[in-house]
């Protein structure tokens, strides 16, 4: 198999996961689904990261995201719902981001 035709495989798996990532209600892999200010006193984002398998990564980090930051705290969700929901609590309910996430390991 030559390049152009490993190329062309590659587009059609690529083509099959998208069309069942849809049918699944999922996002693609490193898609942000959520992004907000954690407060507006200091720099600190809270970013929700989907990993394209239905499952999420909440993070609060401090910088330039997606180009230069730093990951204060983060936690893995088994689902983008379960994700958004933590980052909510984080943004909107003041929760503390320890109280739900862990520091990056």
């Amino acid at each position: 198999m030559n390049t152009n035709e490993k190329l062309a495989d590659l587009r059609n798996l690529q083509a099959k996961a998208d069309a069942i990532r849809e049918e699944l209600g999922i996002r693609p892999p490193g898609s942000v689904t959520f992004l907000a200010d954690r407060d507006a006193a200091d720099d600190d984002l809270v970013v929700v990261e989907a990993d394209g398998f239905g499952g999420a990564t909440t993070m609060v980090v401090e910088g330039n995201y997606p180009v230069d930051y730093v990951t204060k705290f983060e936690k893995s969700f088994p689902s983008e719902h379960e994700a958004e929901a933590a980052a909510g609590d984080v943004t909107f309910k003041g929760i503390l981001p320890s109280q739900v996430l862990r520091p990056p390991a």
